[in-house]
C-alpha cells in the first residue's frame, strides 16, 4: 500500500516569509539608493514616453472596453486614459518596456527590475486620488521611491545566482513576485496577505519561446507589463481574503523547485536591502539588449576608422560574455524590431555604419540598408572566460564586450574593449548628466518644452520630488 499524503497545511516557504518580512519591515536607509530610485523614476517615464511615438506600443493602451472611465482611476502618462490599477499597471508597464530603453539587471538571471513602477505608479496613483477624494492624506513621490527600492531589490536579489531562463523560464516571473510582494505591503497588507499574493506568483511561472529564434515577437516587448499587471491583480485579490498556497516552491512533486529546479533550493546571495538599486544598470545613450550595449560602444569607437571602408572589410571578431553568445548571438533573418534589437550582430553593424543608436534603427527601414546583412554575415562571436568570470563577481558586475576589424588587405584596427557600459554603478558621475539629457530628449517627443524644464528641474530637487504627493507628480506627465 502507498503512503498517504498529508494533509496538514504547512508553515509558509522561509524565503516567502522573509520577502513578506522584508516589504512589511524593511526602512530604507540608504541615500545612495534613494537618489538612484529618483533618477531612476524619471529615466523610466522618459522611455515610457518616447515609446507613445510607436504605433505598435500605443495600440496596446487603453480601457479594454472603450471609453470606459474609472472614477479615481489610475492615469497613464502622455495619455488621456484613466484605468482601473491592473489595466494602468500593464498599459504603463508596457510603455516602460516597449523600446527596451529602461534600467537592467544582469547576473545568473537578467531582467529590469524599474518594470515593477506600472504597478507601483498605478496603485499609488489610484490609492492616493482615491484617498485625496476622503479627506486622507495621498502617498508622496518618496513613498514611490521607497516601493521602487525593495522591488528592485526583491527581483535582483532572486536573479543573483538562480538562472530561470537556462529552465526555460521568462525573467518577468521576477517582475510578477516583487510586484505582488509590494502592491501587498502599499494595500497595506498584512504578512499572511503579502505571503498568499508572492505564492500565487510564483505558481505564474512564464515560458520564454518569444525571446528566441525562431519565434522572437513583440510579446517580449509587452510581457513586463503582463507581469507588473498581474502582480496588482494578485495583491488585490490577497486583500480580499484569496488563499495563498504555503509550499509553492517547496511542495515534494507539485512546488516550483522539483518541477523546475531539479529540487534544488534558491541560493539566496546576500540578505535583502538595497544593493541592487545602488548596482543598477540604466541604458543611457541607446535602447539595445544590454549584454549588447558595450559592444555599441567599442563599434562607435571604430566607426571613424571603418565608415569609408565598409565593403573593404573581411571580417569582424565580436568578443563577448557567455550569457550574450547564449541569448543575442544571431545568425539569419530578423523579422521585426523585437528580433533586431536582441541581436548583437546588428546593433554593432548598426554602431560601425552610423555611430549611432536609436530606437528608429530597429525598425524596416533602417534594416533594409544592404549594408547591415553585409557586415552581419562578416561576424563571429566568440566568448572570453574573463569576461564571463567577471560578469558574474559581485564586486565587479562588468558586462564586456571587445569589437575588431580585420580587412581584405590584411590590416585589422586595434581591439576595442569596453568593460563597463555607460550605464554603470562604476560610470555614474558621467552618466548623470547624459542621463538628464536623455530625459529632456525623450520628454520632449510628448510634453510642451516648458513642462520638460519643470520635470527635469524636479528630477535635480530631491528634497521637493520625494515630498510631492503621487496625484501632483502624475499630473506632470499627462498628455
Amino acid at each position: 500500500m502507498s503512503a498517504s499524503i498529508s494533509n496538514v497545511r504547512p508553515d509558509p516557504d522561509q524565503l516567502l516569509a522573509d520577502i513578506a518580512d522584508y516589504v512589511l519591515d524593511y526602512l530604507v536607509d540608504s541615500s545612495e539608493a534613494m537618489s538612484t530610485a529618483s533618477y531612476d523614476l524619471f529615466d523610466t517615464l522618459g522611455c515610457g514616453l518616447l515609446a507613445l511615438n510607436y504605433p505598435e506600443c500605443t495600440k496596446h493602451l487603453g480601457p479594454y472596453v472603450p471609453e470606459t472611465t474609472v472614477p479615481n482611476g489610475s492615469r497613464v502618462p502622455g495619455t488621456e486614459f484613466v484605468l482601473d490599477p491592473v489595466k494602468g499597471a500593464f498599459d504603463i508597464g508596457c510603455m516602460i518596456r516597449w523600446l527596451d530603453f529602461n534600467d537592467t539587471w544582469l547576473a545568473a538571471e537578467w531582467g529590469h527590475p524599474s518594470d515593477n513602477l506600472g504597478g507601483i505608479l498605478a496603485v499609488t496613483d489610484w490609492l492616493s486620488r482615491t484617498r485625496v477624494a476622503t479627506g486622507v492624506e495621498p502617498f508622496t513621490v518618496r513613498d514611490v521611491l521607497t516601493a521602487m527600492v525593495k522591488a528592485h531589490e526583491i527581483q535582483g536579489v532572486l536573479a543573483l545566482e538562480n538562472s530561470f531562463n537556462r529552465v526555460g523560464i521568462d525573467h518577468v516571473l521576477l517582475v510578477k513576485v516583487a510586484t505582488a510582494g509590494v502592491i501587498t505591503g502599499l494595500l497595506g497588507g498584512n504578512r499572511d496577505q503579502v505571503i498568499n499574493a508572492l505564492s500565487n506568483a510564483w505558481l505564474d511561472a512564464t515560458l520564454r519561446t518569444y525571446r528566441h529564434a525562431p519565434n522572437t515577437g513583440s510579446r517580449k516587448s509587452w510581457a513586463a507589463g503582463d507581469a507588473t499587471s498581474r502582480g496588482v491583480r494578485l495583491a488585490l485579490m490577497a486583500m480580499t481574503g484569496e488563499m495563498g498556497y504555503p509550499t509553492a516552491l517547496s511542495a515534494p512533486g507539485w512546488g516550483f523547485y522539483d518541477r523546475w529546479f531539479d529540487g534544488k533550493p534558491f541560493s539566496i546571495q546576500r540578505p535583502l536591502g538595497s544593493y541592487v538599486m545602488e548596482n543598477v544598470l540604466f541604458k543611457i545613450a541607446f535602447p539595445a539588449e544590454f549584454h549588447g550595449q558595450t559592444a555599441v560602444e567599442a563599434a562607435f569607437v571604430l566607426h571613424p576608422q571603418v565608415r569609408d571602408r565598409l565593403d573593404e572589410i573581411d571580417t569582424i571578431t565580436i568578443t563577448t560574455q557567455e550569457s550574450a553568445a547564449r541569448i543575442i548571438d544571431k545568425s539569419g533573418p530578423l523579422d521585426n524590431p523585437a528580433d533586431r534589437d536582441h541581436c548583437i550582430q546588428y546593433m554593432t553593424a548598426i554602431g560601425l555604419i552610423f555611430g549611432d543608436l536609436n530606437a528608429d534603427h530597429y525598425e524596416n527601414e533602417a534594416a533594409s540598408n544592404p549594408r547591415v546583412d553585409a557586415l552581419r554575415r562578416v561576424m563571429t562571436v566568440v566568448e572570453d572566460p574573463r569576461y564571463t568570470s567577471e560578469y558574474l563577481d559581485p564586486d565587479k558586475r562588468s558586462i564586456a564586450n571587445a569589437i575588431q576589424v580585420t580587412f581584405k588587405d590584411g590590416s585589422s584596427t586595434d581591439k576595442v574593449a569596453v568593460e563597463y557600459p555607460l550605464g554603470h554603478r562604476r560610470r555614474r558621475d558621467e552618466a548623470i548628466p547624459r542621463l538628464i539629457d536623455k530625459l529632456r530628449d525623450n520628454l520632449g517627443t510628448r510634453l510642451p518644452s516648458e513642462r520638460v524644464e519643470l520635470v527635469v528641474a524636479l528630477a535635480e530637487d530631491a528634497t521637493k520630488l520625494e515630498s510631492m504627493p503621487v496625484p501632483e507628480f502624475m499630473e506632470l506627465f499627462l498628455a
